[in-house]
Order: C-alpha cells, then structure tokens, then sequence
C-alpha cells in the first residue's frame, strides 16, 4: 500500500498534509539524510583546508562537485542511503557509504577514508538536526507567525475606535476598545519572539566522548578544539556546545521548545478569548457557499477555525513540554532515548503550523458587530460606578465608593436615566455633576 493522505497515520502527513508539507524539507527522514550528508560534506572540506599532508594534491575546484552531492539531493538518493542501512542496520554509517560511493564515481578514492574521520553518529545528528531546526524556524515558522502578526496589527488598527464592555471574571466591568484587546496579543507574540530568537542553535562536534580523542591520537599538532569551533560556529552557521559527552546537551533546544510553547500558549489564549467573543456576538462570521456549520443544526457556522488551532497548538505544547524536559537528562556520556525522541522533532512544529494557519484563516472570516457591542455597552450603564466614585473622591466627596455600592446594587435597571437621577442627588457643584453626566460606556474607554 502507498503511503498517501488518507492511509498515514499522523494528522500531520494525512488530514493537514496540505498545511505542513512545506516542512517535509526540514523533517521528513529524506530531509535528515540530506542534512546529514551535508555535515559530512562540510566536515571533509574543513579537513582539506587544514593543509594537513594527506590532503596535498586535494583540488579546491572539486568542492563544487562534493557540496552538489547535498545541493542536489534527490529521492533516488534518500532510497539509496535506506537501502545501504538494510545491511548496516545503521543510519548515519549508511550515509557514510552512500558518499564513499560517490566519491568513487569522482574519483577519489584515495580521500574516502577521510569521510567520518575520527566522528561518531552524534557529531552528525546533533549537528544535522540543529541545522534543519534553524532553517525551518527562518523559512517556515517565523513567515507565518509574523504573517499572523501582520494580521493582528491591522485588526488592531482597524477596531482601535470600536468602544466594547470588557469582562473581568465574565462580568461586566470597565469599558475598553477592541482595537487594543488585539494589541495586547500584538504586544505579547512581539515580546516571545524576540525572547525565540536570542536562543541559540547549538551543535556539538568533539568524537565518541566529546574530547577529540581520536582526532588527536592522529593529528595531535591541530588545535581541534578551535577547528571544531569554526566548523560549527563559521562553516555550518550554528552556536558550538563545549565541552559535552557524546551529544550535545539540548539545554539550548529545550529553552528554544519552551519559547515556541510561550508563544503557542498565548496563540491559545488568542483563539479562547476570539472563540468567546464569536459566542457573545460580537463577531459574526463570514460563510463560504457549501460549507456546512453543524450536522444537524443547519443554521450554526461554529468557530472551527480557532477550535482546530487551540487543540493543534495544545498538541505542540504537551510535545514541547516533553522535549525540555526529557532531552537534556541522558545517562553519563549517552544513552540512546534522545535518537528516538528526536525523531519527533518536526511534529510539535508540524502542529504549531496548522495553528497558525488556522488562526490566520478564522480572522479572515471575522465581522464585527458593532450592534450587539454597543448594546452590551448601553445595558451596563453600571460600570460607571467606577469611574463617577473616583471623581467623588478627588472632590473630597464622603463615601463615594459606598454611595455608588448603594446604587448598583440595590436597583435592578442600571441606566443613563438612573445614573443622572443619581448625580443629580449629589450635593456638588452644578458643574461637576454636567462633568458627570458627560460620561457613558461609550466614552469611558481610558487611554
């Protein structure tokens, strides 16, 4: 059977596949190998540079041909790498013999064993995969999450003078505008992403143990230290870990899963308040000709949208959250649980997409209504008390806070002709209680 949308097993490669698939170039096992001959190729070529004896001869002109080897990376070759690992049984070594292969074909085999000099599995993965994660963080992640950014800011502007009841504990409470209930997000996401993008891609490169025992026993007059600091921090563009075990600690990668969990968590937040706007009415949504809202109940459009990115964005959390936890704890110098959950790596963001996508889908749909806004607004006139007392007290008035206590509940209708009944009582100044009376739920929407 071939592997298609509707027989995988993920979401991610089936239901959502036309969401994620421009991550497959990141996290797919092709995509790995692809990664991984690339390190291996970059690795040679710093060999060559160091102008060690056994390199003489070596034509600079060749790298051209070794980097097309990553350059152009084809399925054809991903099938021939897994079908070398049916006789290694391991991953990286197969990747190892594909190229010896290749280098063959250039002729060059009196290099090959130059290939995984003194390396072992982890110099590869835990530069590899580093390097995929950055690279799908700048070419995926951050467009659509600063596409959804964009979109915010142009919400944010667009109902910046659109007065609203806010509801602290779901109650009725002082009036602010939904322009800059947006820009809270706005705000926040800007805050997290900044806090993302300070965290480093770290690699590590150092041998079995991570002391370059073998690079050394072989070439002890090269500083290997500073070799393995160029190659990663220049050549592969990635924050060099030193000194480490045989991988690399993942302290890095945890704060990096902890910082897209920051930034997921309040995309949650996001979608919870817009869903519970769209259930108050204040936004409507728009229909697309032939969708269906409910099963059975024809006239419901359900905010499926911000449903599907708050359950997609808790999926990437509970995975994030295992990652940071997990990955940096490894038994002395390695044990293997990290390989597997590794593997992983490409989910958690795989869902963190579809939920960025939906969110940005869910607010093209979104109509304001600004009817039922401001009829919440007219019917809790009541909210007032708070701005009316602390005037009073300004003005020295005794108990403001009690007398507006007194007001808002004991009356049952709370409105503008009740309030002025009640300012008009006040024994103030004519002029403070027209200053008074100037005050609505429509204008009481601070700065």
């Amino acid at each position: 059977m071939m592997l298609n949308a509707l027989n995988a097993i993920s979401p991610i490669d089936g239901r959502y596949r036309s969401k994620t698939k421009s991550l497959a170039p990141f996290f797919s096992e092709e995509a790995l190998f692809k990664y991984r001959v690339q390190v291996e190729v970059e690795y040679f070529i710093a060999l060559c540079e160091l102008g060690l004896p056994q390199f003489e001869g070596f034509s600079t002109s060749l790298y051209e041909d070794l980097r097309s080897l990553y350059l152009h990376f084809s399925q054809e070759d991903a099938s021939a790498i897994k079908e070398i690992e049916k006789t290694t049984n391991h991953d990286v070594k197969a990747v190892e013999y594909f190229i010896k292969k290749e280098f063959d074909a250039l002729e060059l085999q009196d290099y090959k064993e130059f290939i995984h000099f003194g390396l072992t599995s982890q110099d590869i993965n835990n530069t590899a995969i580093p390097l995929s994660i950055k690279e799908a963080i700048q070419k995926v992640y951050l467009p659509e999450l600063e596409a959804l950014q964009e979109q915010l800011v142009g919400l944010a502007e667009e109902y910046k003078d659109i007065p609203m009841l806010a509801r602290t504990h779901g109650q009725p409470a002082s009036p602010t505008r939904l322009g800059k209930e947006i820009e809270v997000f706005v705000n926040r996401l800007e805050e997290q992403k900044m806090h993302l993008l300070k965290v480093p891609h770290a690699a590590k490169f150092g041998g079995a143990t991570g002391n370059f025992n073998a690079h050394h026993v072989a070439f002890p007059e090269v500083d290997w230290k500073a070799f393995g600091q160029k190659f990663i921090d220049s050549q592969l563009g990635l924050h060099y870990s030193f000194p480490t075990t045989q991988i690399e600690h993942y302290d890095s990668f945890a704060a990096l899963s902890d910082a897209l969990r920051r930034i997921n968590t309040i995309l949650i937040d996001f979608s919870r308040d817009i869903w519970t706007y769209i259930s108050m009415d204040y936004f409507k949504q728009k229909i697309k000709e032939g969708e269906v809202g409910s099963s059975a109940m024809p006239h419901k459009v359900n905010p499926i949208d911000f449903e599907n990115a708050e359950g997609n964005l808790g999926m990437a959390n509970a995975i994030f959250g295992f990652f940071s936890e997990k990955l940096p704890i490894s038994r002395l110098q390695r044990d293997l649980t990290d390989s597997t959950v590794l593997r992983n790596v490409g989910v958690p963001i795989g869902h963190t997409l579809i939920g960025l996508l939906s969110i940005q889908k869910g607010l093209g749909k979104l109509l304001v209504n600004t009817d039922k806004i401001n009829r919440d607004l007219d019917q809790n006139w009541a909210v007032l008390a708070e701005a009316i007392q602390t005037i009073l007290r300004k003005e020295g008035y005794p108990n403001p806070y009690e007398a507006l206590k007194d007001l808002t509940r004991t009356n049952t209708v709370i409105n503008q002709q009740s309030i002025h009944t009640f300012i008009d009582q006040l024994e103030i100044e004519l002029a403070l209680k027209e200053q008074l009376k100037t005050l609505s739920p429509f204008n009481y929407t601070g700065i």
